[in-house]
Order: structure tokens, then sequence, then C-alpha cells
């Protein structure tokens, strides 16, 4: 399928048009007015079904050489995107267009904690679709990206949580994808590895690929990315240059954490406008702003 025709005026790896994403889930909450017929149902372990608005209708543009890193708090929809993208879920309205299928191994990845780390390697590559060749010839790069050394030979579950993301990140760079996708893998404070993937996802971006990347940590957005969004509540806040929305995000979340919960919805109302005061202006222009560090 195409993607719209107004997005065709760049050279994008990933278009996201007018996508949302709800779900039903289960609930123990009582129904108003259901009186004592909604303790019983929640005693016979019937809850009820309600809608949870996991994604409101968003649209966005990632082009070639781009970096985009997702911030947001816990349940502001940024890993539903990544599944939209990588097309694990389908999106209630809208459509999501690649130009190749996107790879992703974030540290929810299907390794397996009991075997050593060069098995993981393995299994990581294989299930990435690389051959046992392919795999033979990547595997040095792979271990010295993680910087493991000997520690690739014992078990993963005795690995520290940084010495797992640093694997699941060398297994997820080592196929020079067109499309990756990062959730969660490079939150480690070791500096030399920084040093290394930092290049690595500049070599990415420098094959013409596109990288997304989800992480709480706002140091490692600043490091690898050359665009960052903000999303809250299934909403698209802000998107644009890294350091601009960084600093916006951890204003918000600073009002938040000293109970000002009427300035930092301020901050979240004047991002929104401010996008969508930009979103129309690109319209009218019939282009889009794209930074590419």
């Amino acid at each position: 399928m195409d993607a719209p025709e107004h997005c065709l005026a760049e050279d994008p790896c990933v278009v996201i048009d007018k996508v949302s994403m709800s779900y039903r889930v289960a609930s123990s909450e009582a129904v108003p007015g259901s009186g004592a017929g909604g303790l019983l149902r929640r005693i016979m372990g019937k809850p009820n079904l309600v809608t949870v608005h996991a994604l409101n209708p968003m649209s966005l543009v990632a082009v070639r050489g781009e970096s985009v890193g997702i911030v947001g708090r816990n349940g502001s929809g940024k890993s539903t995107l990544m599944k939209l993208i990588n097309g694990q879920v389908t999106p209630d309205t809208g459509a999501v267009y690649a130009s190749s299928t996107p790879i992703m191994l974030g540290v929810n990845a299907a390794l397996v904690p009991e075997l050593p780390g060069d098995h993981n390697v393995v299994l990581g590559c294989l299930a990435m679709g690389l051959t046992y060749d392919e795999i033979a010839e990547r595997y040095e790069s792979i271990v010295e990206l993680s910087g493991l050394e000997k520690a690739i030979h014992l078990p993963m579950r005795s690995y520290s949580s940084g010495m797992s993301s640093r694997l699941r990140f060398a297994i997820a760079a080592s196929i020079d994808p067109e499309i990756l996708l990062i959730d969660e893998a490079l939150n480690t404070g070791d500096a030399q590895f920084a040093d290394r993937s930092r290049r690595r996802m500049d070599e990415l971006r420098e094959n013409a690929g596109c990288v997304f990347l989800v992480s709480h940590s706002l140091e490692t957005i600043l490091d690898m990315c050359s665009r960052v969004v903000w999303m809250d509540k299934g909403d698209l806040l802000m998107d644009g240059d890294p350091r601009e929305v960084v600093t916006a995000y951890k204003d918000f979340t600073r009002h938040l954490s000293k109970g000002n919960n009427i300035s930092a919805e301020k901050i979240r109302e004047e991002a929104m406008l401010a996008l969508t005061v930009t979103r129309i202006r690109e319209r009218s222009t019939g282009r889009r702003s794209v930074r590419v560090q």
C-alpha cells in the first residue's frame, strides 16, 4: 500500500497517519448504580470491561538519517506506538507505512536467562532473520560492542541490568536494519559502552537508516537522538529539537513531583497548542521541518 501523497515530498522511512489504539480490559470497579449486583459480579469473577485509550489519533513522519527519541511517563503510549510501528498490533484507526520491515529488540526480547550470553547472541540474531553464517561473521563485533568480554560465556541471569542492556543493544544493532526500534535497551551508566553505542547509532544513520529509541534516561535521549517526541496519556505533545523537548518534559515532571498539578497541566496544554500551530503551518507550506544532526 502506498503512503499518503502529502508525505512523498521527502524520503520517509516511517509514516504514521492518524493512528489510534484502544484496548478493552477487565476492571473490578463497580458500575455506578449497580448496587449489590455489581458487587456480586466482582465476587464471582465477572469484572466489567472498560476501554483504555492507549494512543489518541496522531500522525508522525520519520525520514532517513533521523534517530527519534520517545519520552513520556509510564502509560503514555510509548510502547504501544513502537508495537504499531513494528506491526505487532493493528491500529483502530489510521495506518502505519514503512519502507522496510522494522526490527525491534528491546529489554523484553525473548532471550533465555539460563543460557550464556553467546548462546543468546545466536538466538537473538536468528529471531531477527540472520543465517548461521551471517551470525558467525558478526559474532565478534557483537561481543566487542557489548563490552562483555569473558562474561559473554556466563548465564545471562548472572548479568547486571546494564550488562543485559548492552548485550541486547549489540544484538539489535548487528544487522544494519533500515528501521531499528529500541525499547529501553540503552539504560546503562557504562561510559565506554555509551561511546561505542553512540558511534554505532551514527553508523546506522549514515547508512540511510532510521532509529526509534524509547528510554527513561534523558541523558541517553540527548546523546543518541537528533529529534525527540514527548507523549503523555496517549497524546503527542511535542516533536522537535531534543533539548527543547527534554527541557519541557523535565519541567512538566518536576511540577508533578512537587504536587503542582495545575502548573504541570498548563505546560502540557501549551505544548499541545504549540504542536498544533506548527502542524497547521507545515500543512499550509506543504513541508515539515526536519532536524538531522
